[in-house]
């Protein structure tokens, strides 16, 4: 009889008349359209969301993230500038069913001529790694930063043979201008940059491909405290100069430039820290054309590295 056969896929009647198995009833709501999926800004459960809710802005793409004792790039031209700038990338991980498109296929052919690991993971174990950054089914992992002692960097001038030249950064957060610091240390013969461990950029992934390489090349170090180091530095024989608008001496007339140099740079916005500022030996102004407040951070050391460097060479 209908209703009550043991017949596989009969429909069975529960105690309050909901059917339970066949085509109707529960099964046939639940092949019933939803209408279209919602925007990821408009999803509770989606990291744009969460950002929208927090600010009432979109949330901004993310294309890197740290876990544990690494950082993760995320998204295809981040991974291939990464490798282009040859950070030292330990592993990619590439989405099961990823688009093979040109810049998986280079990211391929680099890996494997570097050895690098390359794995295939399912895409929701990339989500979780990479913390919702948006990675279009390709990511890199990379080390946390190995910082140098801030001895160290005196001590590869004197490998070197030639007067230190430290580029010092005070209250500088932003890592891109941390990255563009180190390409210009590195291009112009300094021995190293040295950052504070508190209220500063560190060699972030961001940092890392900003300096085009460089930072394989230049040693970054760490001060607990900045300005006991930059007197530590004096001690050792050092001359510590600020970049300051409003400076005692400018470029031009700079006659420390050949001896042995801490240069300190700061922040766009604030400058040199007032202690920072008092610790310097002397206040270094790059003079502008225009009434222009101030340059940023990665500008302002290539133009006074630059005029160190023609000093030094005789120039």
């Amino acid at each position: 009889m209908p209703g009550n056969s043991s017949r596989r896929g009969a429909i069975k009647k529960t105690g309050k008349g909901n059917p339970t198995a066949g085509s109707g009833g529960r099964v046939k709501r639940g092949l019933e359209g939803r209408g279209p999926t919602p925007k990821a800004k408009d999803r509770e459960g989606h990291v744009a969301y969460q950002g929208r809710k927090r600010t009432g802005r979109p949330a901004p793409r993310r294309t890197a993230a740290r876990t544990g004792d690494a950082d993760w790039i995320a998204g295809r031209n981040s991974v291939v500038e990464a490798l282009r700038a040859s950070m030292p990338v330990t592993a990619v991980y590439v989405a099961e069913g990823a688009e093979r498109d040109g810049r998986l296929r280079e990211v391929f052919r680099v890996a494997a001529d570097r050895g690098v690991s390359l794995l295939e993971v399912p895409r929701a174990e990339l989500d979780r790694l990479t913390e919702g950054a948006v990675h279009q089914g390709l990511a890199a992992r990379v080390p946390a930063y190995e910082y140098a002692h801030p001895d160290e960097l005196l001590a590869r001038a004197k490998a070197s043979g030639e007067p230190p030249l430290v580029v010092a950064l005070d209250s500088v957060t932003d890592p891109r201008n941390l990255g563009a610091v180190v390409r210009s240390a590195a291009g112009f013969g300094a021995h190293g940059v040295l950052v504070p461990e508190r209220r500063s950029a560190g060699m972030t992934a961001a940092a890392w491909k900003t300096s085009a390489g460089a930072a394989a090349r230049l040693p970054v170090a760490q001060a607990t405290n900045l300005t006991r180091q930059l007197k530590s530095y004096q001690e050792a024989g050092c001359m510590v100069v600020g970049l300051a608008a409003d400076g005692d001496v400018t470029l031009p007339r700079f006659d420390l430039a050949t001896g042995p140099l801490v240069l300190v740079v700061g922040s766009e916005g604030g400058g040199l820290s007032r202690l920072v500022a008092e610790t310097c030996d002397q206040l270094l102004s790059i003079p502008m054309a225009h009434d222009l407040e101030s340059l940023n951070a990665g500008v302002a050391a290539s133009v006074a590295l630059y005029a160190v460097s023609q000093r030094r060479a005789g120039g």
